[in-house]
């Protein structure tokens, strides 16, 4: 990854987002913008990390509700998330 994303510091209120680490802590940042985020959030990490790991992490977070699951299983096939 070559910049820090512009994903909101208050996502990510316990760590130190200075020093945190986007790359290797990619599911912690999905989980909190699939549950909390706007569509500029879904949009940044779409950008950054793709439709691959936000499935990944889709199916393997125990914390997702099933509702947030397939929420986001239906909006990355949408055109949602590419409009204006």
């Amino acid at each position: 990854m070559q910049k820090k994303p512009n994903i909101p510091p208050h996502f990510l209120w316990e760590y130190d987002v200075e020093n945190f680490n986007w790359e290797r802590s990619y599911k912690i940042v999905i989980e909190r913008i699939i549950e909390r985020g706007w569509l500029n959030d879904w949009k940044e990490i779409y950008k950054i990390y793709g439709p691959e790991k936000i499935l990944e992490t889709v199916e393997w977070s125990k914390q997702l509700s099933e509702r947030d699951r397939r929420f986001t299983r239906i909006f990355l096939k949408s055109h949602l998330l590419h409009a204006a």
